[in-house]
């Protein structure tokens, strides 16, 4: 039964972003297991929409108007009452007023600059919104808010070249390592070699591993968490003395972001290559490596058209 004293709320808010049925969409890992899937806007699209204030019971609303923001935040699981604003842009729909039948009102924020890509991590999470509130007087706010997810494209060139180093034990073990460049694309093909130049150990085998490694807070209070995304074995069984192992390791199979560097100074996001040999005694020996990953839109969409390609070669066979 009811209770006497509960309220049902006088109307219902609802968001929409512009031919949302036509926007791209996005399918977003959230805590425990959960997905959901967000509109996907880029760096400086337009963010533009509809917000329905749908009236109950045939009753009316006194407001002290409506307003309209779109909201950049940072949250973090250890500091959960301070997350950090780093964008803000309001817009005012409507003032002060009484709506009397389900009414619409349209927003439009334009060519925003979206600093930061989206992320959602294990004790951070940026993310993007639009918040729509009624404003009431004598009773609480009603306030509904819209998340979005955003892909920031970074085309650069790679200035720093391929990286070179050793690995090496005096008189028992040298090993010289070359990756092909140290800034990758998220579609990219990490392709390397291994040089055994001196191997006076038994080596087990070798593996290859990508790292990500998120950090965020301030000094003193710093949380470091490593989370080893895949593990490719590139050699079982012992090397002899000259003999080159080649690498060649596929990005787009993996669940990786761009590479965050001391966003809004409160977190980065930074990837590893961790070269790890293995002897017969399960010692183990290894480099690590940090890469740079940025999201290209040149190859995301030449990897979208190939794949558009393939399905309709399947579909005619």
């Amino acid at each position: 039964m009811t209770s006497f004293f509960s309220f049902k709320p006088l109307a219902e808010v609802l968001i929409y972003f512009k031919e949302e049925k036509d926007q791209s969409q996005i399918t977003v890992k959230q805590k425990e297991n959960k997905y959901e899937t967000l509109a996907l806007f880029h760096d400086d699209d337009t963010l533009e929409g509809k917000v329905v204030i749908r009236l109950k019971d045939g009753k009316k609303l006194e407001h002290q108007g409506i307003d309209c923001e779109l909201i950049g935040l940072i949250e973090y699981s250890f500091d959960k009452n301070n997350p950090t604003t780093f964008l803000s842009l309001h817009s005012e729909m409507a003032g002060p007023g009484e709506l009397s039948h389900t009414q619409s009102f349209n927003f439009k924020f334009e060519k925003v600059e979206k600093p930061f890509e989206s992320y959602n991590g294990i004790h951070v999470r940026l993310r993007y919104f639009v918040r729509v509130t009624v404003k009431r007087k004598l009773m609480a706010d009603l306030i509904k808010e819209k998340d979005f997810w955003t892909h920031c494209y970074k085309n650069t060139t790679d200035l720093l070249g391929s990286i070179k180093m050793e690995v090496g034990i005096e008189d028992c073990l040298h090993i010289e390592f070359e990756y092909n460049k140290a800034r990758y694309h998220l579609m990219d093909v990490i392709v390397g070699k291994i040089y055994f130049i001196l191997i006076r150990i038994k080596i087990k085998h070798m593996e290859l591993s990508i790292i990500r490694r998120e950090s965020s807070g301030l000094a003193p209070n710093q949380y470091h968490e490593n989370d080893t995304l895949t593990r490719f074995e590139i050699m079982d069984g012992a090397p002899v003395k000259g003999e080159t192992i080649p690498i060649r390791l596929f990005l787009n199979g993996f669940d990786l972001t761009p590479t965050y560097r001391e966003v809004n100074r409160r977190f980065s996001v930074r990837y590893y290559l961790n070269l790890v040999l293995v002897d017969e005694e399960n010692r183990r020996y290894f480099k690590q490596q940090e890469i740079i990953l940025f999201r290209s839109q040149e190859n995301e969409e030449n990897n979208l058209n190939a794949r558009v390609a393939n399905s309709k070669v399947l579909c005619e066979a």
